[in-house]
């Protein structure tokens, strides 16, 4: 004890040192590097970073502190003294740090803003803890809340992470611990489901997640929640994997209580009890396993073991509650006309507590108001920040609604120079597909004319009465099916044009049935070429072969499409497949009377 308070007192001279020059109200932009390393070693190892700042403090670089890095002193030594359980000894110099941080907390860039604000909030806890070291509830209720509305206003839920999620836990920590005190059940239920999500989010320790799901669990128990008492004391139990733990007994003594509570057989709530007790590892552990065990016998006016149970706790306990109840009991025990005792240290004892609920009742009324201030602004926070969800959304989604707009559009407009080019293209080989056909027709006669001279002769040649059977292609134009299709083809009242879609002439294609008559005759007239086409081509498919049909007819591409209710598109790529088989980029009906004359 003598070298705690020698090293107060140490700091405490060091204090006017430490802040000697903090006059003016504009923070630096780097604090000191000594100083936050120290600050970083304090979230992990407060008892060596509380020796590493009284030796920062007692060196010369403490006495040239700027104003920011003075005041940043002064919050480290009031946190260090609190994490390692000592008193807070430089109250006056805290309130003025608070003040500090409090009129820099907006000043300069954004970064700055959250490492100020993050100082600010913590200012705001660290003198919330010293009010209520000194009793001042509603001050510190107010300080806690102070801290968590900082930090809110400053950064969003995703920077929330590591030490700024480990300090928030411990703000609301802290809140559940007040009003638990206060025995307002409720403000303590909300504020304990609230550190549990932090807890988690920076991975605290399994004792601390446990102590938040039994505290949830014991305000459920005292309102006679029974279910989700079980459920917070079950989930408490489940993150601890130590069953020799405090944590861990103190929810096993719940839940054999809460068993008793509900109605169930006394005996197995008592002898898990009695095995819990033995296993108590302090003097006040102890004694608040007897004060469970009490209450147990005094609900069933077993009062001679009531009386040895309470009786040990009022002499042992160190926790004020835990005294008075068991002294409230015992008087009451004493009162019944069976059991006599001394009565008076009892109600000697609970004489300072005779007021204290009537004298609770404002200050009740007001953390009351304050936690329901605090929940409706956090509902009018998250309902905001669900309004500007809902609307970032709205507004992602419109923008890829015109994204996506804008892309068809393009493709439309895309497309629609694409087909006009195709229909440019068409229109261009279609006149040269005419050009051809004028000089295939020059040739075929001329061919033919050679065939009759030879005729003549009357040859017998084998080779060349071959070709005579194949070369009459006067008489294939000449077929019923064929005609029809040059007249439809060829009709100037309803001429076909590329610009027209396809599906505007289906009164004119080919059925089924003409389809077929058309392969009839072109087989009967050109049944040697179709055979060397399949031998030297076996790629040739159906479809590629009833082109080959129109094309010896003389029809170009648009004409085809027409015909077959297919799109221009589909029947140029197969003319560009043909072209490929046959190895040329001449007209199909050129190559196949090149390869009927060869």
């Amino acid at each position: 004890m003598k070298a705690k308070f020698l090293i107060i007192g140490y700091l405490l001279l060091t204090i006017a040192s430490c802040t000697s020059k903090v006059k003016v109200v504009e923070p630096v932009e780097t604090p000191s590097s000594e100083l936050c390393a120290i600050d970083s070693l304090m979230w992990r190892q407060p008892d060596s970073a509380l020796a590493w700042l009284q030796r920062f403090v007692a060196s010369p670089a403490a006495d040239s502190l700027d104003a920011f890095n003075g005041h940043y002193c002064q919050l480290l030594i009031s946190e260090l003294l609190y994490k390692n359980d000592w008193g807070q000894s430089n109250r006056g110099e805290l309130l003025k740090a608070v003040g500090y941080f409090d009129s820099i907390v907006d000043l300069h860039g954004a970064n700055i803003q959250k490492r100020n604000a993050f100082l600010d909030a913590r200012g705001h806890y660290i003198n919330g803890v010293g009010y209520y070291e000194r009793d001042s509830v509603v001050e510190a209720c107010k300080e806690y809340l102070k801290a968590l509305e900082v930090m809110e206003e400053h950064f969003e839920e995703k920077e929330l992470v590591e030490e700024k999620a480990k300090f928030i836990a411990l703000t609301y920590t802290h809140l559940t611990g007040l009003f638990s005190d206060m025995y307002l059940h409720e403000q303590a239920i909300f504020f304990g489901k609230l550190s549990l999500h932090y807890f988690y989010k920076y991975g605290a320790f399994p004792q601390h997640i446990a102590w938040s799901f039994d505290e949830i669990g014991l305000h459920f128990d005292i309102l006679h929640n029974y279910d989700s008492a079980e459920y917070y004391y079950k989930e408490g139990v489940m993150v601890l994997s130590d069953t020799n733990s405090l944590s861990y007994r103190d929810i096993m003594a719940h839940l054999a209580f809460l068993s008793y509570k509900r109605g169930n057989d006394i005996k197995p709530s008592l002898h898990q009890l009695f095995s819990i007790l033995s296993q108590s590892e302090s003097k006040q552990e102890y004694a608040s396993r007897c004060l469970t065990i009490g209450e147990i016998y005094y609900h069933e006016r077993e009062f001679d073991s009531a009386w040895i149970y309470l009786n040990n706790v009022f002499d042992q306990s160190e926790i004020i509650g835990a005294k008075k109840q068991a002294a409230e009991w015992l008087v009451e025990i004493c009162k019944a006309e069976y059991f006599m005792c001394d009565v008076s240290k009892y109600a000697e004892f609970l004489l300072p507590f005779a007021n204290q609920e009537e004298n609770n009742s404002g200050l009740k009324s007001q953390l009351i108001e304050l936690h329901n201030k605090y929940e409706q602004k956090d509902l009018e926070q998250r309902h905001h920040r669900e309004i500007m969800k809902h609307a970032t959304q709205g507004l992602l989604a419109l923008v890829g609604l015109l994204i996506i707009l804008v892309i068809i559009v393009i493709l439309y407009r895309k497309n629609k120079r694409s087909r006009k080019k195709l229909e440019v293209q068409m229109e261009v080989e279609r006149h040269a597909h005419k050009i051809q056909q004028a000089a295939l027709a020059g040739r075929l006669k001329r061919s033919n004319a050679a065939l009759r001279e030879q005729d003549k002769k009357k040859t017998r040649d084998p080779q060349i009465s071959s070709i005579k059977g194949q070369i009459v292609v006067e008489n294939y134009a000449d077929e019923p099916i064929c005609q029809h299709i040059l007249t439809v083809c060829n009709d100037k009242n309803k001429p076909i044009k590329s610009s027209v879609p396809v599906s505007a002439y289906k009164d004119i294609a080919l059925s089924d049935a003409q389809k077929a008559q058309l392969k009839e005759a072109a087989t009967r007239h050109y049944s040697v070429l179709f055979k060397k086409l399949k031998q030297l081509y076996p790629e040739l498919k159906e479809k590629d072969l009833f082109y080959c049909n129109l094309c010896l007819l003389g029809l170009d591409n648009v004409q085809i499409a027409v015909m077959t209710q297919l799109s221009y598109r589909t029947v140029w790529e197969r003319e560009k497949r043909l072209q490929h088989i046959f190895q040329k980029e001449d007209k199909i009906a050129v190559i196949l009377n090149e390869i009927l004359i060869n």
